[in-house]
């Protein structure tokens, strides 16, 4: 069994033409504060991850960075699969491959919540706020078999902190 976590981005600067080209938007100041406090909840919850695999846009990397310094995990690793638009099938099947036991995946709407549905089974995908999070442990039989442990806002894992 795989403790799979799914972590959307936290808040980043708003799309426009400050930011043209999106894959460079980064977190706002308050989006990296505010996930900061999460991450510690996260902690506080978890501990920490074996990896962190993040999509490659800006936002995305920088709060898997957080992550990764707020629960001293080793070093966040890029992965195409997790990129805006990539098939939730491409993610699973290196999920599938990795030797990890606790795997954090840093991602975008609506995607994160399409892969979260796939590996629940279930007919809807999850809506994830900014910042927010999820444990899915997963099984492989014929194909990945999820429970869902935990479904938390940011805010939530913020007051974990304390």
């Amino acid at each position: 069994m795989k403790r799979v976590y799914l972590v959307r981005h936290g808040i980043a600067e708003e799309r426009g033409p400050g930011w043209p080209d999106d894959t460079l938007r980064p977190l706002t100041e308050r989006g990296r504060r505010r996930f900061s406090t999460a991450a510690a909840g996260f902690l506080q919850l978890e501990g920490t991850p074996d990896r962190i695999l993040t999509s490659p846009l800006v936002r995305a990397r920088q709060t898997a960075e957080i992550l990764s310094q707020a629960t001293d995990a080793a070093h966040v690793e890029t992965a195409d699969a997790l990129s805006p638009g990539e098939p939730a099938a491409a993610i699973v099947a290196k999920l599938h491959r990795m030797r990890a036991d606790r795997i954090a995946l840093v991602g975008h709407e609506p995607d994160l919540g399409h892969l979260a549905a796939v590996l629940l089974g279930a007919s809807r995908p999850l809506p994830f706020k900014k910042g927010g999070m999820c444990r899915i442990d997963v099984e492989w039989h014929s194909e990945a078999e999820g429970t869902l442990v935990w479904f938390l806002s940011p805010a939530a894992l913020r007051r974990m902190k304390d």
